[in-house]
């Protein structure tokens, strides 16, 4: 380490330090502090000095501690070893450092993300003197049972290769192949490669999104769609259940890829995850599902500035399989924990504050996040997708503060958790009259496939009876339902057939909790046919509402999300058969 790139600490306060004679520091770089070798990153720099946000506890550090640069910038190791484990902001592997140091990490202990040792079988797809290009597959290595890691040519290189490494078994600091690259250099690849967590990995082009990313949730699959490769926002307050639909999201989504990032959130939440997840199947594989999963664990008791980090870590790693042709859904909870540190770094560094002091660029800092999900064309040919699901913690439910408000201008997909469904135990605690999303016409073909009806027209109809139950619950309110005439009541009564028996869902009911894409279009057909009826019925034979809430079909409608699970679509089209034979009959005895 040369001497012009030894700097002294001048200034402590916090996770935040500043040094002069900083001569040789760049911007993002990577440093080391003292004797103990805590990480830190120059976020600032001006004249001789320079500002380092400290990624770990700086008690005990002293004016004068020397500080050394690195030459690189923050960066994650991206290769074979990474699904199913756990690491901290900075990607440390906490269930290695578990075993070396116990359940507290001692400050400044360095731990290595992949593995050095194991030996993994890799077998080429290429052969020498073939051209290729930035992001091209050159081999695989079977990960996990689940997932085929796919060793790519590095963004920054491309060329002809000299030699590669016949089948065997590999360790990730083993060469596997050589490439002369444009400039006539010889170039080592192995089986993982260093990327900048701050820079977005490349790509050929971007795509529009037209395939949903398919959850098992109704109320979001039918009306609040995701498409691949698209962003959605997950804003309540305490209480609302942010957190258990995230992980219902990681358990049923149709994603190959999770990336979770528990970022600032509370150490028992996060331990919940970490015990649920090696437990759980996958329903398409029944392989555990923490095979296809990565955990990025910063936890509320962790150093404000690697929480800063943690979710720059995750969209790395996440942005890395998608280039492999992997379609990565990526759960942030939460990123109000993250703006929080974003205030608590930049009022440390006395900079002007903006709204409820947080700092001036947490617009353009959400946006950097947001931006980096999409579905692309590799630069290997392959089609792959982030999809971003990042929770958002407004205190007190209050969806006007910064951090909500700045993240709709980003998002396409908005999933308003309320309160008062909460408190009145309806989940999932959508509000389907402030939620939204704009993918309904990009998935809407994928849905005409599925079955051969409009799906937006029968989405349509179903938030049409809600907005306008929406209204009518402030007369019901104050003067009773007794009080509506018979058209209203039809109302009242099919918009809440379509709160409980078709948007709320049991995440702890073993049929409940997914509902496959054919399921849902026969439950909403089912319960839009049985309000068609009654609107008919009362409007053309003056025959009571009360009266028709007395027909048998009614308790098969709302016992049916729990009796069928959806791989045999007969009980439903049986249900609807009956469904027309009873108002049938009714008219029968009542003419």
């Amino acid at each position: 380490m040369s001497k012009t790139r030894k700097a002294i600490i001048n200034e402590i306060n916090g996770p935040v330090i500043k040094v002069r004679q900083a001569y040789g520091f760049s911007m993002n770089e990577m440093v080391v502090i003292g004797e103990e070798k805590l990480l830190g990153e120059v976020i600032e720099l001006y004249g001789d000095q320079a500002t380092i946000q400290v990624y770990e506890d700086t008690t005990g550090l002293k004016p004068g501690t020397s500080v050394h640069g690195q030459g690189l910038p923050l960066f994650t190791e991206l290769g074979p070893g990474i699904v199913g484990h756990v690491f901290d902001g900075i990607q440390r592997p906490l269930s290695v450092m578990y075993q070396d140091s116990g359940p507290f990490i001692r400050r400044g202990k360095a731990g290595e993300a992949l593995n050095r040792d194991k030996a993994w079988a890799f077998k080429p797809k290429t052969g020498s003197g073939e051209r290729v290009s930035p992001g091209q597959v050159i081999g695989d290595v079977e990960e996990t049972d689940r997932v085929v890691h796919r060793i790519m040519v590095p963004p920054n290189l491309s060329g002809r290769l000299l030699e590669i490494a016949p089948e065997g078994p590999y360790t990730i600091e083993e060469k596997i192949a050589l490439l002369e690259d444009e400039k006539g250099e010889t170039q080592e690849i192995k089986l993982y490669q260093k990327w900048p967590v701050r820079r977005i990995r490349p790509y050929q082009k971007r795509i529009l999104p037209s395939e949903p990313l398919f959850t098992g949730q109704r109320v979001i699959d039918f009306f609040f769609p995701l498409a691949k490769g698209g962003t959605a926002a997950i804003p309540g307050g305490f209480g609302t259940g942010k957190t258990i639909t995230q992980h219902q999201l990681s358990k049923w989504v149709d994603a190959d890829i999770i990336v979770y990032i528990g970022c600032g959130e509370r150490g028992n939440e996060m331990a919940g995850v970490l015990m649920d997840f090696p437990k759980l199947l996958d329903p398409r594989t029944g392989r555990p599902l923490i095979e296809r999963t990565i955990f990025i664990a910063n936890t509320s008791d962790m150093p404000v500035a690697a929480r800063e980090a943690s979710i720059y870590t995750g969209i790395t790693i996440a942005e890395y399989y998608r280039d492999m042709g992997y379609h990565v859904a990526l759960m942030a909870d939460s990123t109000s924990r993250w703006a929080e540190a974003l205030r608590e770094i930049a009022g440390r560094m006395e900079e002007m504050p903006a709204e409820e002091g947080f700092p001036a660029y947490l617009a353009s800092r959400l946006a950097e996040f947001y931006e980096r999900a999409g579905a692309v064309i590799t630069g290997g040919g392959e089609t792959g997708s982030v999809s971003v699901i990042g929770a958002v913690s407004p205190p007190g439910s209050d969806f006007s503060e910064p951090v909500t408000q700045h993240t709709k201008r980003y998002v396409s997909t908005f999933w308003a958790l309320d309160k008062e469904l909460a408190s009145a135990r309806y989940f999932p605690a959508i509000n389907y009259l402030d939620s939204y999303s704009g993918y309904v016409e990009s998935v809407a073909l994928w849905w005409k496939k599925k079955a051969d009806f409009d799906w937006t027209d029968l989405r349509s109809q179903a938030l049409a009876i809600l907005k306008e139950d929406a209204k009518l619950m402030n007369i019901v309110k104050l003067i009773g339902e007794d009080a509506l005439p018979g058209d209203q009541k039809v109302i009242f009564h099919g918009a809440r057939l379509i709160k409980e028996d078709f948007l709320q869902q049991s995440a702890f009911d073993s049929v409940d909790t997914y509902s496959p894409a054919g399921k849902q279009v026969l439950m909403l057909r089912i319960i839009l046919r049985f309000i068609e009826r009654m609107k008919e019925t009362v409007a053309a034979h003056r025959i009571p509402v009360y009266r028709i809430m007395e027909v048998p079909v009614l308790e098969e409608m709302e016992r049916m999300k729990y009796t069928y699970k959806g791989d045999d679509l007969k009980p439903f089209k049986d249900i609807l058969k009956r469904l027309e034979e009873e108002f049938d009959d009714l008219l029968k005895r009542e003419a």
